[in-house]
């Protein structure tokens, strides 16, 4: 029996990672092997250096295969960045047979009809997914494939994405001689690993720090609400150190992964203590905190800025997930719930075992859950799956692949 491989690529910021998983027999996700590079020629998810992230992606894809012991040939691969851009559609159609039954020809046009709407030239649609339908009023309906009425509504989330960044993060994985199975939004793959049925369905945020963009997702009544990059995360915690304490940008990494502490009474706590760094000079344990402390606490209230409702307990009763890599600073949980007054949990990835550091490393968020996303999409695109396996959106599938290049 053959395997059922699946490949994700997280080009990020700070790090490349690349996951070779397998589907077993009982349906579960193992992970054979992982190729994690230090990033090049990004900047806040975005490729500013084609031959640079070539190589890097090229790293990274190499170590992968050599810890699965398998050729990569096609992968999922995420997309942020601040060029990402989504809104909340409609669309309606009358019923038009007699018995008022509803087809999968009705369910193609009133989606036709939910995207249509005023796209720039220089943008695409990256994903346009089905929310839900209403049918003569009743709201909530999943499918209304082969129920009765005379009206259905459809309610689409559709996210938008610079044509020329897309092309770039594109150009570099043909390059390798991969083909990308699917373009995925990052923050709707790391929804895939870290939350649970049951936020989704209550109301949840996801936000996920990672180094150079802060991805937020909103899910409700089990599917995708809200959208939004935020270009502020690791790097400018980072950043802020070397420029506060006079510190190398590296040195600065490192001090900030090995000392930071967030804990809201963690300055007034604990007395002062000198750290010692490498090149002999050293730094205020205080002022090491107290600057990400700050700039953490900032960050947290964007994420609720970013909110498309000022009424975030209503919008969103299951609260906030924190996951990415800058999600790892201790304290964090506390800090943000002393802050926010919501419900806060660092969310980890699920759903695939085999290798634990993958496993249990909030960093690694978005590798695995787009290889949670190609096992459960795999063969046809996203929002195509998202039609409830009628296909509508099949023509318009081939022209956003071939728009972007990912069809020959």
């Amino acid at each position: 029996m053959t395997r059922r491989l699946i490949t994700a690529i997280d080009v990020g910021t700070t790090k490349v990672c690349t996951i070779v998983a397998t589907l077993d027999s009982g349906g579960g996700v193992q992970v054979l092997g992982v190729g994690r590079v230090p990033s090049a020629g990004l900047h806040k998810g975005i490729v500013v250096n084609v031959d640079e992230a070539k190589d890097t992606i090229e790293e990274s894809v190499r170590r992968a295969e050599q810890a699965s012991g398998v050729r990569i040939e096609s992968a999922y691969v995420g997309v942020t960045g601040r060029h990402i851009s989504s809104q909340n559609t409609h669309g309606t159609i009358a019923v038009p047979r007699t018995d008022r039954l509803i087809k999968g020809d009705d369910l193609k046009r009133v989606l036709q009809s939910a995207q249509t709407m005023n796209v720039p030239d220089d943008r695409k649609i990256l994903h346009a997914i089905p929310r839900s339908y209403s049918v003569d009023g009743q709201e909530l309906v999943k499918n209304p494939v082969g129920m009765h009425g005379f009206r259905v509504d459809a309610y689409c989330h559709v996210i938008t994405a610079a044509t020329t960044s897309v092309q770039n993060l594109v150009k570099c994985i043909r390059a390798i001689g991969i083909e990308i199975a699917d373009l995925v939004l990052e923050p709707l793959a790391s929804g895939e690993a870290v939350l649970t049925p049951e936020e989704r369905e209550l109301g949840v945020i996801l936000a996920d720090i990672g180094g150079g963009t802060t991805d937020i997702a909103v899910f409700k009544d089990g599917s995708i609400y809200h959208t939004s990059i935020v270009p502020v995360a690791g790097y400018q915690f980072t950043s802020d150190l070397s420029i506060g304490l006079g510190l190398p940008f590296d040195i600065a990494e490192a001090m900030k992964k090995k000392y930071g502490n967030v804990s809201p009474d963690i300055i007034t706590k604990n007395e002062d203590s000198m750290l010692n760094i490498e090149n002999g000079h050293s730094v205020s344990y205080r002022d090491l905190c107290g600057i990400i402390k700050d700039r953490m606490e900032e960050l947290l209230r964007l994420i609720l800025l970013e909110m498309p409702e000022s009424n975030y307990a209503s919008l969103a009763p299951a609260g906030l997930v924190l996951t990415g890599g800058a999600a790892k600073v201790a304290g964090l949980e506390a800090l943000a719930r002393s802050t926010l007054r919501i419900p806060i949990r660092i969310g980890q990835p699920m759903g695939v075992y085999g290798i634990t550091d993958v496993l249990h490393d909030p960093s690694n968020a978005t590798g695995v859950g787009l290889a949670l996303w190609g096992v459960r999409h795999q063969g046809k695109p996203a929002w195509e799956d998202q039609t409830q396996k009628s296909g509508p959106l099949s023509g318009f599938v081939g022209v956003l692949k071939k728009f972007f290049g990912l069809s020959k």
